[in-house]
C-alpha cells in the first residue's frame, strides 16, 4: 500500500523519536516535542469546533512565533490551507488576499492588529478573527484563552492525500494584485526531503527563524527542520542584535536570510565582535553576492556560506551552491567565485537556461537566457487565475522570469531578472553585476542599480547608494569606481544617496520602489516599473 506523502508525518516522526526533547523557544517559552504537539492538537480542535473544514483557508498574520509554527500543523490536520500573510503590506492588500483567498479564519498577531482594523467591515468571508498575544481589548478572541478550551489528545485527521492543497502564498505584486500560489502536500513533502539532504539537516541542529514563516514557509523550514527533531528558535523581531544574542544563548547552528541581512550581520560584528563558539551554517538566497562577500562570511564570521536559489512557485528551492568534491582543490579565491552562484540542481529537480526559441544556452558561462525549472516542487497553479497559470507554466516547465547563464560544469548564475535587464546599446548589462562592483567599494554599505534613459545609449545604469556611517563619497567618486572594476559601458552614469534601500519583509530589495522614485523626481511617468 503507498504511503501519500503528507505534511503531518513530519510532527509525527519528531513527538514519536524527540517527544521530551526541546522543541521551540519562543519569547523565554519553551516547549518540548509532545507539548508543541499537543497544541497542534488543541489547534486543530478548536478550528473544527469553529466550522472550519477540508479545503477551507485559514490565514495568519504573524512574526516568526511558536503559534505560527504550530498553525501550519494545527491547519493541515483539517485537511484545511494555511495562508500566511506578508507582514509589512497595506491593509488593502490584506482586504485583496483575504477575500479573494475567501479564508474563513484570521489569526492576528497583537502587535499587527491594527492592519486589520481599517478593512474588518469589508472582509467578506472572515467568520472569526483570533488575537495572538493579546494585550487590549478588541472584542476579538483570546488565542491563549481560545486555545486552552481544547484537549491535547490525538485528533480525528481528515482523509489526507499528496495532491491536495496544503498552503496557498500570495507574491508580491509589483503590477496589479499579488497571485495565490497553490502548492501541495506533494510539493513541500518531497521538496523538504531534497532540500534537508543538501543543507545536511540533523537532529543535532538548531535553527534561527530570521527568514519569516510566511516567506514560502521561511523555505520550507516548519517542515525539514520538524522533520529531523531540530529545535526551532523563533524571534518576532530579528535585528543584528537579537539574532546574535539569540545564538549565543541558543547554540544556534543554521540560520536563513537574505544578503541584506547578512550584511547588516557583518556590520554589526565589525563594531561588537560577538563570541559564537559553535559551527553555523547561513543559507542564502537573493541577488547574488559578490565573491569577496562570501569570502568575508567565512573569514570574519567564520560561518560556511550556503547560495540558494528559488521561488515561490517551486516551493521554492531548486539549486543550491556548495563545492563539489572535483573542485576542493581549488583556492578560497576561486571556491568563493563557485559559492556566490546560485549554483546546481537539487536533486529531483531540471533547471536549465533556454533562449527565446526555448532552447538551451551555450554552457559557456556567457551566453544569457530564461531560467526554467521541472521538479516536483512546481506548484499547482495560481488560485482563480488559469490564465496567469498557463503563462508561467508551458510545456511542464515553470519560467522563471529570471536571467541566467551556466558554465561548462553545470554552475548557474543568475544575472537578472528579465525586467531589470538592461539594454544599453544593444549590450544586455546585468544590475547584478554592477552592484557586485559598488560593493567592493570600502564606503559603500548597500547598493541598488536600476536603468535610467540615456539619449545616446537608450539606457545605462543608475545606482542607489546607501554609504556606510560617517562615510563622505561624491558622485564623481562612485562614477569612477564603477569605471575602474567593469566595462565602461557597464559603468553606472548616476548615483543618488539614500539612508536606505526599500525591502520585502525578507530583505529583498524593492527595485520597483526605486523606479518609482527616480520617475517621480524626475517628473515623467514612469515607464520602467513592469
Amino acid at each position: 500500500m503507498n504511503v501519500p506523502l503528507i505534511l503531518p508525518e513530519f510532527l509525527d516522526r519528531a513527538t514519536a523519536l524527540y517527544g521530551d526533547k526541546q522543541a521551540v523557544v519562543c519569547e523565554g517559552r519553551s516547549f518540548t516535542y509532545k507539548e508543541l504537539n499537543g497544541r497542534v492538537n488543541q489547534l486543530s480542535h478548536g478550528l473544527r469546533e469553529l466550522g472550519v473544514e477540508k479545503g477551507d483557508r485559514v490565514a495568519y498574520l504573524a512574526p516568526n512565533t511558536v503559534e505560527m509554527l504550530e498553525g501550519f500543523y494545527g491547519i493541515f490536520q483539517l485537511g484545511a490551507v494555511m495562508v500566511p500573510l506578508n507582514i509589512r503590506l497595506i491593509p488593502d492588500d490584506y482586504l485583496f488576499i483575504l477575500n479573494h483567498s475567501e479564508s474563513k479564519v484570521l489569526f492576528v498577531d497583537q502587535d499587527l492588529y491594527h492592519l486589520i482594523v481599517p478593512i474588518k467591515h469589508k472582509l467578506a468571508t472572515v467568520e472569526k478573527i483570533i488575537v495572538q498575544y493579546k494585550d487590549e481589548e478588541t472584542g476579538e478572541i483570546d488565542y491563549d484563552q481560545w486555545l486552552s478550551n481544547y484537549t491535547v489528545t490525538a485528533f480525528d485527521r481528515a482523509d489526507l492525500h499528496e495532491d491536495d492543497v496544503c498552503s496557498l502564498l500570495y507574491t508580491s505584486g509589483t503590477t496589479g494584485n499579488p497571485k495565490g500560489v497553490m502548492l501541495t502536500h506533494r510539493n513541500n513533502y518531497l521538496h523538504a526531503l531534497s532540500t534537508m539532504h543538501h543543507l545536511r539537516v540533523s537532529d543535532r541542529d538548531v535553527y534561527l527563524h530570521v527568514l519569516p514563516m510566511f516567506h514560502v514557509n521561511g523555505w520550507g523550514s516548519p517542515f525539514y527542520y520538524t522533520a529531523n527533531g531540530a529545535t526551532h528558535i523563533c524571534l518576532k523581531r530579528a535585528t543584528p542584535e537579537s539574532i546574535f544574542k539569540a545564538m549565543q544563548d541558543n547554540k544556534v547552528t543554521v540560520l536563513h536570510m537574505a544578503p541584506t541581512v547578512l550584511n547588516s550581520l557583518l556590520l554589526y560584528f565589525e563594531k561588537n565582535k560577538p563570541i559564537l563558539d559553535q559551527d553555523v551554517r547561513v543559507v542564502i538566497a537573493g541577488s547574488a553576492p559578490p565573491p569577496a562577500f562570501v569570502t568575508r562570511v567565512e573569514k570574519e564570521l567564520g560561518w560556511e556560506f550556503i547560495q540558494v536559489y528559488g521561488m515561490t512557485e517551486s516551493t521554492p528551492l531548486s539549486l543550491f551552491s556548495t563545492i563539489r568534491s572535483q573542485f576542493a582543490h581549488l583556492s578560497r579565491v576561486e571556491k568563493s567565485k563557485i559559492k556566490a552562484k546560485a549554483g546546481y540542481p537539487m536533486i529531483g529537480c531540471d533547471v536549465r537556461i533556454v533562449n527565446d526559441l526555448g532552447e538551451e544556452v551555450v554552457h559557456d558561462g556567457k551566453e544569457i537566457g530564461e531560467v526554467v525549472v521541472r521538479s516536483h516542487g512546481v506548484m499547482k497553479g495560481y488560485w482563480k487565475n488559469p490564465e496567469a497559470t498557463m503563462e508561467t507554466i508551458r510545456n511542464g516547465w515553470l519560467h522563471t522570469g529570471d536571467m541566467g547563464t551556466i558554465d561548462e560544469d553545470g554552475h548557474i548564475d543568475i544575472v537578472d531578472r528579465k525586467k531589470d535587464i538592461i539594454i544599453s546599446g544593444g549590450e544586455n548589462i546585468s544590475s547584478i553585476e554592477v552592484e557586485g562592483a559598488l560593493y567592493e567599494h570600502p564606503s559603500v554599505l548597500e547598493a541598488a542599480v536600476i536603468a535610467v534613459p540615456h539619449e545616446k545609449w537608450g539606457e545605462t545604469p543608475h545606482a542607489y547608494v546607501v554609504l556606510r556611517d560617517n562615510q563622505q563619497v561624491s558622485e564623481d567618486d562612485i562614477i569612477a569606481f564603477s569605471r575602474e572594476k567593469l566595462a565602461h559601458f557597464k559603468a553606472v552614469t548616476g548615483v543618488t544617496f539614500v539612508k536606505e534601500l526599500p525591502k520585502t519583509a525578507s530583505g529583498k530589495i524593492q527595485k520597483v520602489h526605486l523606479r518609482h522614485e527616480y520617475w517621480s523626481s524626475s517628473g515623467k511617468s514612469d515607464r520602467f516599473v513592469n
